[in-house]
């Protein structure tokens, strides 16, 4: 009796430590897929959303059009300043010209957008162009649980190389755009940025270019699913730059009257510019205190004349 009692209990303590070892099996199993680093959701399967467009390409269209810009491919990488102040002085002659003044109101908003408008069409058209183009492709996933979208990118009469890779982090994902060129450079880290899981929020760092790998710019963005609102912020980040710290800050408004908005600040100048129009009828509004000489709004109509505020 002693003999089956001692035999019962001894199969019972060997299956308890049998559950024992699954359980920390399990247990270890399970760590190694979240590791310090990796901070892979339950998901892990599903690649990230890669955030819109517009989080990324400011919208000029309606005050400037990139495509009348002169592009010089043989200056695409040439480092620039962001937003060359010092050019406005030709420009502001014209506008306050006779022949222009009916426009004046509308024409000194639509050169200072212009302005910063030069920053994606020069300075930006390669890393720019990498972005858009990875929308039109799917990604693999590496071992390390980095989601990576591998593809090449027409600019012009060249060929890119580019590489958006994409990792979850606590919260979110981490983002970084590598892009080669063939005997010119090789996995240039030209961005990177970080957005929330819901991709409503995030930003971006750009670099100048291969050849002067420094700072260049700064993207925050924000949006609204609800009431398809956003906003999108470019930020000189030149380190020492006499522009660092100026911005151009475009956003989509739920108003009526004015449902879009740019606010420019020139850190040279110390000088704010407020601009605000009606995305379909394209009558609007500018503010600014140092070139109007007060600090009231100065409007125009559908056609851009310049008009009595209402």
């Amino acid at each position: 009796m002693k003999w089956r009692l001692s035999m019962k209990s001894f199969r019972n303590r060997l299956w308890l430590r049998l559950f024992l070892a699954l359980a920390l099996l399990v247990l270890l199993t399970a760590g190694c897929g979240r590791q310090a680093g990796n901070n892979q959701p339950e998901s892990a399967a599903t690649p990230p959303e890669i955030p819109p467009i517009s989080t990324f390409i400011m919208d000029f269209g309606k005050f400037t059009s990139p495509k009348t810009l002169t592009y010089n491919r043989g200056h695409q990488c040439v480092g620039i300043q962001l937003v060359a102040f010092n050019q406005q002085n030709s420009a502001l002659s014209s506008i306050n010209s006779n022949t222009v003044e009916s426009r004046k109101n509308w024409n000194y908003a639509a050169l200072n957008v212009g302005l910063w408008s030069v920053v994606l069409v020069v300075g930006l058209v390669v890393p720019a162009a990498a972005f858009v183009e990875s929308f039109k492709h799917k990604p693999v996933q590496n071992p390390d649980y980095t989601w990576v979208w591998k593809y090449d990118v027409p600019v012009k009469d060249e060929i890119y190389a580019a590489e958006l890779h994409g990792r979850y982090i606590d919260n979110g994902v981490r983002w970084d755009m590598y892009i080669s060129k063939q005997n010119d450079y090789s996995d240039f880290h030209w961005y990177y940025g970080e957005s929330n899981l819901p991709a409503t929020e995030g930003y971006w760092i750009l670099k100048n270019n291969p050849s002067n790998p420094t700072d260049l710019l700064r993207i925050d963005w924000h949006r609204d699913l609800s009431d398809n609102t956003h906003d999108i912020k470019y930020i000189n980040i030149v380190p020492g730059g006499p522009e660092n710290g100026g911005y151009i800050l475009y956003g989509i408004t739920s108003d009526e009257a004015y449902d879009r908005f740019y606010e420019i600040y020139n850190k040279g100048k110390d000088n704010h510019t407020y601009i605000q129009w009606q995305y379909i009828t394209e009558e609007g509004r500018v503010k600014d205190a140092r070139f109007f000489r007060d600090s009231k709004w100065h409007c125009w109509d559908s056609e851009h004349y310049d008009i009595g505020c209402p």
